[in-house]
């Protein structure tokens, strides 16, 4: 039986760690892709630099038999080599049978080995599962997550500082911008940046010529844009879904959900309930409540009316019934929830 370690590291801790020690198994869990592959690549190479010279790849997918998983950590010899195990499980659900396996080698983790478990972002359901809760407890837990815009700079700013490069505030913002939501482009970018331009302060009109629009948005940040009521990065993040190919019927949909939440809020309040119960009782989670909140605030119930009046003409343009671009008439929508008072036709 090993001891319990109950660890868990930021990925910005994980080279110090390693430094220090390697821990019989660890844990990678998230959504920040480029995240999981630097804080995966390094613990591959701490585990090389302690003598585990063999690897064994385990991806784990329907149908995996996990009998190749219990045999790799089973009748080690004398002379056996160490060796990394290496688990990815893209789904984040190993199946009873991984489950099974997966807890039972946490309790009963090899002295020679070392387990690299490879995992997308976990829910709460998963978090408190036997098998999750195992690893958490003998292991050591490095979860990703995506670079919150308002610190995104200063990543640009650290990355920026591996190849002697500086930028001014402003350039680290618009390097935020094109890049923002895409943190493995953003890579691709600063390394970009090292070949072209060399080391010190770098010009802005210079980065401004070498970088692309590498930027990707998606319909969360979007809600979050039109709630807070900001013009100018809603409208960015609308330009940057329609070139992508975003179906306007997505982004038509979660429109007609907030303002349908925004209504209901107003609703609630008129009726007597306070602005926090309402915003609670039409279950808005994470990130968007306080938005919504924000936005309830902001906006009054007599203007909200227009606007829901104004999803039954944009609903039959995405469908293609009537004259005009759904883009358009998603865009005045959006302005007007954005508080620019753009007038919107029913």
């Amino acid at each position: 039986m090993n001891e319990r370690g109950a660890v868990q590291l930021r990925p910005q801790d994980l080279d110090a760690h390693l430094a220090r020690t390697l821990a019989p198994l660890y844990v990678v869990h998230g959504d920040e892709p480029l995240a999981a592959i630097e804080a995966a690549d390094a613990i591959r190479a701490a585990a090389r630099r302690a003598g585990c010279d063999e690897r064994d790849v385990f991806i784990v997918e329907q149908h995996f038999r996990w009998d190749g998983f219990i045999a790799a950590n089973a009748n080690l010899g004398l002379f056996a080599s160490r060796k990394l195990i290496d688990v990815r499980i893209a789904s984040g659900k190993p199946g009873t049978e991984g489950a099974a396996a997966l807890e039972r080698h946490a309790r009963n983790l090899p002295a020679d080995n070392v387990t690299l478990i490879s995992l997308p972002r976990v829910d709460r359901t998963t978090q408190t599962s036997a098998w999750f809760t195992a690893l958490a407890e003998f292991g050591v837990l490095v979860a990703v997550a995506p670079i919150e815009r308002g610190v995104l700079p200063q990543w640009i700013a650290d990355r920026l500082s591996r190849n002697d490069q500086r930028a001014s505030r402003d350039t680290l913002a618009f390097l935020a911008e094109r890049c923002e939501g895409n943190l493995l482009a953003a890579r691709q970018e600063i390394d970009k940046l090292a070949l072209l331009l060399p080391p010190g302060t770098l010009a802005h009109d210079d980065v401004e010529r070498a970088v692309a629009n590498v930027a990707r948005y998606d319909i969360q940040e979007l809600s979050l844009a039109w709630l807070a009521g900001n013009a100018a990065r809603t409208l960015r993040i609308v330009d940057g879904l329609r070139s992508e190919g975003e179906p306007i019927t997505l982004v038509s949909w979660q429109l007609a959900e907030d303002l349908h939440a925004l209504s209901a809020v107003h609703e609630m309040m008129q009726h007597g309930q306070s602005l926090a119960t309402a915003i609670r009782n039409v279950r808005v989670w994470g990130k968007r409540q306080p938005a919504l909140e924000r936005a309830a605030r902001r906006i009054d119930a007599a203007r909200v009316l227009p606007m829901l009046a104004a999803l039954a003409k944009l609903d039959a343009l995405a469908k293609g019934l009537g004259d005009g671009d759904p883009w358009d008439a998603l865009v005045a929508i959006a302005l007007e929830l954005c508080g620019t008072r753009v007038p919107v036709e029913p």
